[in-house]
């Protein structure tokens, strides 16, 4: 019955010696490759772009990026357009709604 029990423990111990070197090993190389070369030319140019989009969205300064006179010239005429059919106020505000509790009147019995 011991021995059962000490073959169940080590059958145990190593399947989880297996499972974290497996992580292990995976990741040392993932981290390897890394740091023993530059990104793939894919992996390159889409990083680039990351960090160009980065660089144009801080000059927006909140706005669309690489939006442009003719896209805020469209914008414009859209919220007059909205303003017109909706009767103006703001737009750019989310509307206030104020809801009052009904009135009932007592019914006599």
């Amino acid at each position: 019955m011991a021995l059962h029990r000490l073959f169940q423990l080590t059958s145990l111990l190593r399947s989880a010696v297996s499972v974290t070197l497996r992580r292990n090993i995976g990741m040392s190389a993932v981290l390897f490759n890394r740091a023993g070369s530059d990104l793939d030319p894919v992996q390159k140019l889409f990083v680039d772009k990351i960090r160009d989009y980065r660089t144009k969205s801080k000059a927006a300064a909140g706005g669309v990026v690489d939006g442009g006179a003719a896209y805020q010239k469209n914008v414009s005429e859209e919220i007059t357009k909205l303003q017109r059919l909706y009767g103006g106020g703001d737009l750019t505000k989310f509307p206030d709604f104020k809801f009052q509790d009904p009135k009932f009147d007592e019914v006599a019995k």
